[in-house]
Order: structure tokens, then C-alpha cells, then sequence
């Protein structure tokens, strides 16, 4: 959310007022966290500010869809806790304001029987996390939900649905504007200090002022800690492009609703899959290539500044050193078409390249430490008057609602705002 440089914020005038909150970021997570803020505190002066010239820019209109049910994460991890219970106050949001929404199932195929072992362990965490619905099925049954894949054994969550995110986020920001919080866009943060007690928030135009800060700046998050707190945080974004293509129409009869791959358990990435899209279409992909720019959505999109950050922190090239092979399988896939069809014929769908048709990438915001390690849970770093929320990939847009009231119910302990008990999720 930051570009560069980073000029020192003038001094406010009489004439600004003073927020009591800001929040920095106008995706999914920081809009649903401005709105649990006020849902806490009714009448709390909350002020959003986005760099873009809308919400839901980057990776909040940039995905799939998916509305994931807890299946892959470690039990008692926040991203199991909160895709758990967001998924399903998800969907009832979307219920409720009457947003573009199915519920189409999922399969995750063991194509062979080296496999099962993983996929046993996929039913072991979304038994733990309480998906409902889950259930362990063999080759027919698979083939009876959807006709075309193929397996040894399969995990079916009947419950999983898609939805139209950057749609959640339009109306999140209808919502805050009418219970009173101050919305910006095309208001990039280049400047913060904290002093008197208050935080000055420069962006080209205007200096705002607010006794509280929550940063919620995705592919920019480490930037603006950074900028806030006149350190570096520990670990580093690094964006990993996801490059998806589509279906032919005429093919798109070969998937019902979600076809999974068992994920490599080494990375956050679920592998290459289909999705019937919530506006008609069935999606293919994504795979995971390192990205030249945080918001590189083209192969051949690049940042100088972007690169070096990369390329100068440690820990990219110990991740680097042990996935060597992997990387350059994905980056095979991005340039060979036919290469990605093979990947999705694993499944059983008989994909050739002549069957898939381009469709937009996105970019993942992966916080990446300085051991090379990937950051695999939700992350969050308090400081006295502030909270930066420093890794939030998937499953963010499906755990945004609850993720908000966690960060609202943490603001409240922490005595950024005042603290009425806990509300009601909504």
C-alpha cells in the first residue's frame, strides 16, 4: 500500500479531526475489521484508508471464489479457527444481502494410493476443525459426484460453496458508510509518526489524525508496519503470482463444482484445481510462480524495488535452495500450456491444451521469514497503540468476517478502543 518514496507527513490543521481508529486497507480483511470495530463500539469515528481507487483491489478480486471449509489447516491454528467459523458467517452475509453465492461441493482426489496417506491426514485435521458434512468416499461414489474425476479414494465436504469476494467487500463498504466511518480511496499512506499520543497518517493530499492504527496492507502489510513503527517486522512479503485459465464452454459439463488435488503438505499452495465460478465458468489452476512485482498480475510485470526486496532477504534463498525443483516445475507450467493441462488431467477431467482459455492471475501475500520457513498461520503484531496484520492469504477472504472480530476483540484488550464486552458475530 505504500509507494515509494516515503515523504514525512506534514502537521495537521486545526481545522482535522481526530478518529479513533484508522485502519489501513481497503481489502476484504481491513473492511470487515473496520466494520467489526463499530459493531463492538456503535458510534466509534473509524476511517478507512485505501490506495486504490476502489476496495477489493488486489487479492480480495483477484481469486477464485472459493469459500474454504477448514479442511487443510492445523487444528487449533487461527486459519483453522477462522475459516471454520467464517465460512459459515460468510455465507449467511451473503444470504443476507443477497450477493452472488452457490453451494456447489468439493472433492479432494487421491489419484493413487501413494496419496492416501495425505489424504488421511486431510480427514484427520477437517474431523478436528469440525467441517460438516465431511466424509471419506471411494472410486464410485467419487464418480457419482462428479462424473469425470478420478481416484483411488476421495475426502467429499458437501457444504463448500463459491462466492463473488470483491462483491462481499462493495458491500462491506456500503455498510460502513452507513453506520458513519469515513471511507478513502486513492489515499495512500506515505507517511505515519506517532506523537501526542495520536497517529499522523499522511497521503499525498491530506494528513489524518487517530489515537489507534490497524494495517491490514496485504501485499504491502510489511511496508507499512515498517512505516509505522520505524522498524522492519521479522519476516518479508514475498508475492507468488497464481496464474489461472478457464474452460472451453463447451467442456465446462466435465465439473460440477470443486475438484481438488491433495495438497503437498511443504507449502500453503493447494496445487492446481477446478472451480465452477459463481458467475458461470469453470476456473483452472492456480499454480505458484514467484512474481517480479507485488501486484505483478502479468508475467511481465516488474518492480526493481519489488525484486530487490525479494531478492535481498535471506530467507528467500533458503526457500529457494530446498524447493529448487518444485519452483521450476511451476515455472515450466507457466510457460507450457500443455504442461498445466497435464497437471489438471491428473485428476481425471481429460484436459488438453487446446481445452483451456486464459483467465486473470492473482497475486498471494506470503510472509516469508527469515529461515527460509513460510509463515503458515494468520499473523498479527501488536504494538502499544497499534496492530499490523502481517500474514493473511488464503483463507482470508473466507475467514474475513471473523478475523475482523478477533482483531475488534484484540483492539479492545489491548485498549486501542474501549472495551464493552464482547457482541454478537454478525
Amino acid at each position: 500500500m505504500i509507494p515509494a518514496p516515503m515523504p514525512s507527513p506534514r502537521a495537521p490543521s486545526r481545522a482535522e479531526s481526530t478518529f479513533d481508529v484508522a485502519v489501513v486497507g481497503g481489502g476484504i480483511v481491513g473492511l470487515a475489521t473496520a466494520r467489526a470495530l463499530l459493531e463492538r463500539v456503535p458510534g466509534l469515528r473509524v476511517l478507512l484508508l485505501e490506495k486504490e481507487a476502489g476496495v477489493g483491489a488486489h487479492q480480495t478480486g483477484h481469486n477464485s471464489g472459493v469459500v474454504h471449509s477448514g479442511l487443510y489447516y492445523k487444528p487449533g491454528s487461527s486459519k483453522a479457527r477462522c475459516s471454520v467459523r467464517g465460512a459459515q458467517r460468510m455465507l449467511e452475509y451473503c444470504a443476507a444481502m443477497r450477493l452472488p453465492c452457490r453451494v456447489v461441493g468439493k472433492v479432494v482426489v487421491a489419484v493413487d494410493v501413494s496419496e492416501l496417506p495425505r489424504l488421511e491426514e486431510l480427514e484427520r485435521r477437517g474431523t478436528a476443525n469440525g467441517v460438516l458434512g465431511l466424509r471419506r468416499i471411494g472410486p464410485e461414489e467419487l464418480r457419482e459426484i462428479e462424473p469425470f474425476a478420478r481416484g483411488v479414494a476421495a475426502l467429499h465436504v458437501p457444504g463448500a460453496a463459491i462466492v463473488d469476494y470483491r462483491a462481499v467487500a462493495e458491500s462491506l463498504a456500503a455498510d460502513l458508510r452507513t453506520r458513519g466511518a469515513e471511507l478513502r480511496v486513492s489515499a495512500a499512506v506515505v507517511g505515519a509518526r506517532r506523537e501526542a499520543e495520536v497517529w499522523h497518517l499522511a497521503t499525498a493530499s491530506e494528513t489524518f489524525v487517530a489515537r489507534a492504527l490497524v494495517t491490514c496492507g496485504g501485499l504491502w502489510s510489511d511496508r507499512l508496519a515498517t512505516l509505522a513503527e520505524g522498524r522492519a517486522p521479522d519476516v518479508r512479503i514475498v508475492p507468488f503470482r497464481g496464474e489461472y485459465w478457464r474452460l472451453r464452454a463447451e467442456r465446462e459439463d466435465w465439473v460440477r463444482g470443486l475438484i481438488y488435488p491433495v495438497p503437498d503438505p511443504r507449502f500453503p499452495f493447494l496445487g492446481v484445481h477446478f472451480t465452477r465460478m459463481v458467475g458461470g465458468g469453470v476456473e483452472c489452476g492456480p499454480n505458484a510462480v514467484l512474481a517480479f512485482r507485488r501486484d505483478g498480475y502479468h508475467r511481465s510485470s516488474f518492480s526493481l524495488r519489488d525484486t530487490l526486496a525479494t531478492l535481498s532477504w535471506p530467507g528467500f534463498w533458503r526457500l529457494a535452495s530446498r524447493h529448487l525443483a518444485t519452483g521450476a516445475a511451476e515455472f515450466w507450467r507457466s510457460y507450457r500450456r500443455a504442461a498445466f493441462a497435464r497437471a489438471l488431467a491428473r485428476l481425471g477431467p481429460p484436459v488438453s491444451a487446446d481445452d483451456l482459455l486464459p483467465a486473470e492471475a492473482g497475486v498471494r501475500a506470503q510472509a516469508l521469514q527469515r529461515d527460509g520457513a513460510l509463515v503458515d498461520d494468520f499473523l498479527v503484531v501488536e504494538t502499544k497503540d497499534s496492530l499490523h496484520v502481517l500474514n493473511a492469504p488464503s483463507p482470508a477472504a473466507t475467514a474475513s468476517l471473523e478475523i475482523g472480530t478477533e482483531l475488534a476483540e484484540r483492539a479492545a484488550r489491548a485498549g486501542l478502543i474501549p472495551d464493552h464486552g464482547p457482541r454478537p458475530r454478525t
